[in-house]
């Protein structure tokens, strides 16, 4: 079995927040960085905050690494205060060297996974992510691309066989392995239109922050509307940021 994907799995640990239906099993073959955070007003202090709800916030955390644990993941837990969430978020990324961020919402059993691929840029974490999560259970893969104008098909269909090839190596089957290209229309509005046949999506950061995507226009495109679970790669580049959490 190929070794464990690192991925971030970020929780407002005192907002409500909890690990949705279905991604316990989904995370079973992961390393998870689980990330417990508040966000703490402006002209609060952060050592005041957690004073205050450590011992509830701490609690909570470890019930959710259990119930990851159960599914048969490997869970390190971090719980942090802080006065930017998003910061925080792109910080424990870089730390940790995360492959990928999950916008955790609820889903069903795993059978179809949609694989939104842009180009060359981050192919080892989509290929490590994919094959870690995915090649010891029966899951049907699509790897899916939206073509630029001047991208040709026969251009497209090297990239994914590439990108095929060494899923396979890497231990999927050949048989679960699909191939699909769009063209003509927004990439974010296409995936969208595209996953309502599938249970999870993979896909790369929009641009160099992934806040971008959690937090912005692109998240409200893609994991509000398809309403299940969003893996998203990071760029292997990404600096870490400035944050004022306290760890």
């Amino acid at each position: 079995m190929p070794d464990r994907p690192r991925i971030l799995v970020p929780v407002r640990v005192l907002e409500g927040e909890s690990i949705p239906e279905g991604v316990p099993e989904l995370l079973a073959n992961a390393h998870v960085v689980l990330l417990g955070y508040h966000v703490v007003p402006d002209q609060t202090a952060t050592d005041q905050s957690r004073y205050q709800f450590e011992d509830k916030a701490t609690r909570r955390l470890s019930d959710f690494t259990a119930i990851l644990e159960h599914a048969g993941a490997t869970v390190e837990s971090t719980l942090v205060f802080t006065h930017d969430g998003q910061t925080t978020i792109d910080r424990m990324t870089a730390e940790h060297d995360c492959h990928a961020v999950l916008i955790p919402n609820a889903t069903r059993p795993i059978e179809n996974v949609l694989v939104a691929i842009r180009g060359i840029v981050g192919i080892d974490r989509f290929v490590r992510l994919v094959s870690g999560l995915f090649a010891s259970i029966d899951v049907d893969v699509t790897l899916y691309h939206v073509a630029e104008e001047d991208e040709t098909d026969e251009d497209v269909e090297t990239l994914l066989d590439g990108v095929a090839n060494r899923l396979i190596d890497a231990g999927l089957s050949s048989d679960a392995i699909d191939i699909q290209i769009s063209r003509e229309g927004s990439p974010q509005g296409l995936i969208v239109d595209t996953s309502d046949d599938y249970d999870t999506i993979v896909m790369g950061e929009s641009d160099p922050s992934v806040t971008t995507f959690l937090f912005g226009m692109t998240a409200d495109q893609v994991a509000e509307q398809f309403l299940g679970p969003v893996f998203v790669i990071q760029h292997e580049d990404q600096d870490e940021g400035e944050g004022t959490a306290t760890d």
